[in-house]
Order: C-alpha cells, then structure tokens, then sequence
C-alpha cells in the first residue's frame, strides 16, 4: 500500500512536469529500451534542488513502478526530519533509509538492506549545490565515497546515470514554489557494472579512490 501511495503521487508529479516543463533528454552511448529492465542503480549527478523529481517524465511508467517499489536509497536525515517536506519524502519514497552525514551505523545499516530485488538510486554527492556553485558550508561539490562502497557489493547489471542540467532556474535551495514553464535538461548514461570494476583496483582503498575519481569526471564533463 505504502509503495501504491507513493506510485501515485509520482504519477501525479510526472503528469505535472509533462504539462508544465519542456524535457531536452540526452543519450550519451547507444539507447536499448532492455535497459530498464538491467538496471541496478541510478545515479544522480549535479544534485540542486528537491524539485528533481520533474525528472521522472524521462522514465517509463513500468520502470517507475519498480523505481519506487523496489528502490533502496540513502536520504539525509537533514531533510526527511523536516516537519512538511520530510513527511512528502517519506510517503513518495517508502523504503528510503535515512542516514546522517557522518561515517556511522546509518550507513551500515543502508548497504544491509541491498539485496537483489534492490533498485538502489543514489545523488553521490551527497548534498545540493546552492547558487554559488558550491554546497551550504561553501565547499565544492564533490562525488563522495558511499558510491564505490555500493559498486562494490553489487555484481551484474548496469547503471543509470543521470545528468543534471540543474534546476535552480525551476527552484533554488530556500525558495519554496517552482517556477514554470521552463525547459529542463537531462543527460542519460549507462554503465555496465562488471565492466566497469574490471577497469578498477581490487584493493579495497585504492578502488575506492578509483570509483569515485571517475565519476567525478563524468560529473564535471557530461551534465548538459
């Protein structure tokens, strides 16, 4: 019941974004409609605001159903305690774990509830960039380390890379109603798992730093 909630009100969303935004969708490597089908986790990158789901008309309505049937995912504790948009985040997404920004046991329990059913989505970045470029602490956004450590527990399948042409012309970090009728960007890439950690280190440190360097190129070389 909890997954049909939130199945609904991503119908409704999606319905919403088709109406009110124009949607520029780019492939970035040669699209198969099995890709949906294959896929184990999305990613996505250049994270700015919590109006992303305008997203969610670039995806089928069979891959939205496992989307949010099947999804594990990381959301920050920063954002579902929130009393209004918190309560939203919950119902939309009902099988989010939260955790908090540091390296502790809210982050252990997430990588146990991957499994194989798990569509896990992910914003590796782990924070949203404000209108400055960089995040709230005035740092530089930067791919974190969670997403070698999911990469690394994971052996089939592809990942789905969306990049963000950003939304602070949508909605802003601190401003609370979307502007509309505006046209919204977004790259797609996929990248299949097993081929992409034969191109890694084995040591657990060294493939880390790896993982994280490489999507941190394709973060600065592949948003639209």
């Amino acid at each position: 019941m909890r997954s049909l909630i939130g199945f609904i009100i991503v119908l409704f969303i999606r319905t919403f974004s088709k109406i009110f935004y124009r949607l520029e969708v780019k492939w970035l490597n040669p699209y198969d409609p099995s890709i949906w089908d294959k896929t184990r986790m999305v990613v996505l990158l250049n994270h700015t605001s919590l109006y992303e789901p305008l997203f969610s008309q670039a995806l089928p309505l069979k891959f939205l159903w496992r989307f949010i049937s099947k999804m594990v995912a990381p959301a920050a504790d920063k954002t579902f305690n929130r009393p209004l948009v918190g309560t939203f985040w919950k119902i939309m997404i009902p099988n989010a774990s939260t955790i908090t920004r540091k390296r502790d046991e809210s982050w252990s329990h997430f990588l146990k509830r991957i499994d194989e059913k798990s569509l896990i989505v992910i914003a590796p970045e782990g924070r949203m960039k404000r209108l400055t470029g960089l995040d709230s602490e005035g740092k530089p956004m930067t791919v974190r380390g969670g997403i070698a450590d999911i990469i690394e527990v994971l052996d089939h399948g592809l990942i789905l890379v969306g990049y963000s042409g950003g939304l602070h012309h949508v909605q802003a970090p601190g401003e609370h109603f979307p502007r509309l009728f505006k046209t919204i960007k977004m790259n797609f890439e996929t990248i299949d798992i097993i081929e992409l950690k034969k191109q890694m280190p084995t040591e657990s440190r060294a493939f880390k730093l790896k993982v994280v360097e490489s999507f941190q190129k394709r973060l600065e070389s592949n948003c639209p």
